[in-house]
Parts: structure tokens; C-alpha cells; sequence
């Protein structure tokens, strides 16, 4: 166990025959007490400076490990939020992808029917077009014909009408 100062301040010598001065020793002594008194003072104040020290950086740790623990969670949630963005990226490219294939397949579905429908109209228009053509071309000969101008070149007679006229009326 150490010495306190007290210890030191009541410490008796024995006396012998040639010893020291009794007064030169009790100031070194006292001097010697209140160095040691200041030492102890500075030790206990060490010591309470180190348990604070000690203290808050036992505080800082928490607070370090904490803070790890928080980054590594703010990371691991990053990365959840990261993958699950992705994955909702390529659902999204997916539907997407469908809904381009069936709107292309829905035109090309339409252009070929509206091609079809081209063609059938081309058909008909060539077929009106032939009859017509034929109609008007019927038409155009019996104008040519030379039974108009044989008609042209008849005369009739009143008195044969009024003849033809009696024939009928008696045959009726």
C-alpha cells in the first residue's frame, strides 16, 4: 500500500547519537508531503480525466458502431432498392415489349386486310369497268348499225298508215 501524506507528516525517527538535524529533515519532509500531496492530487485528477476520457469515448464507439450499422443497413437497403428497381425496370420492358408486338400485329393484321379489300375494290372497279366499256360499246353499235339509217330512208304514206291502221283495228 502506498504512502499518504499523512503517513509521511507523521513518520518518527529514532534518534541517535550523531543524526541529522532534527529541523533540516522536518522541512524536507514537509516539502517532500506537499509533493507528494500535490502528486496524488494530479493522479486522482488524471484518473478522472481518464475515466471521462474513457467514458466518452466508450460513448463514441456506441455511437461508431451504430453509425456502422446504420450504413451497412442503408446500404443493404440501397441494394434492395436497386434490385427491386431493376426488376420493376424489366417488368416494365416486358409489357412493354408485348404491347409494341401486339399493336405492330394488330396493324399488319389490319394492313393485310385493307390490302385485301384494296384488291377486291381493283377487281370490282376492273369489272364494272369492262361492262360499262361493253354497255356503252353495245350501245354505240346498235347506233352505227344501218337499220337508223334504212329507218331514215323509209317513207310512209298516209294513206298506207290509215290502211295498216283499219288492218288492225279489224284484227283486234
Amino acid at each position: 500500500m502506498p504512502l499518504t501524506p499523512l503517513d509521511i507528516h507523521n513518520k518518527e525517527f529514532n534518534r541517535g547519537f550523531r543524526g541529522y538535524d532534527e529541523d533540516e529533515v522536518n522541512e524536507f519532509l514537509d516539502q517532500v508531503i506537499k509533493d507528494y500531496e500535490l502528486i496524488i492530487r494530479e493522479k486522482k485528477e488524471l484518473d478522472e480525466r481518464l475515466n471521462e476520457l474513457n467514458s466518452r469515448l466508450s460513448h463514441f464507439t456506441n455511437i461508431e458502431e451504430t453509425l456502422n450499422k446504420s450504413i451497412v443497413i442503408a446500404q443493404e437497403a440501397g441494394e434492395d432498392v436497386k434490385r427491386n428497381a431493376q426488376k420493376e425496370a424489366k417488368l416494365i420492358l416486358k409489357e412493354a415489349e408485348k404491347n409494341a408486338d401486339r399493336i405492330v400485329n394488330e396493324a399488319l393484321s389490319k394492313a393485310r386486310k385493307i390490302a385485301l379489300e384494296i384488291e377486291d375494290l381493283k377487281k370490282q372497279s376492273k369489272v364494272f369497268r369492262t361492262r360499262f366499256k361493253m354497255l356503252i360499246e353495245a350501245q354505240l353499235d346498235l347506233l352505227n348499225n344501218d337499220d337508223w339509217d334504212h329507218l331514215l330512208q323509209y317513207e310512209v304514206d298516209a294513206t298506207e298508215l290509215k290502211s295498216l291502221e283499219e288492218d288492225f283495228e279489224t284484227k283486234s
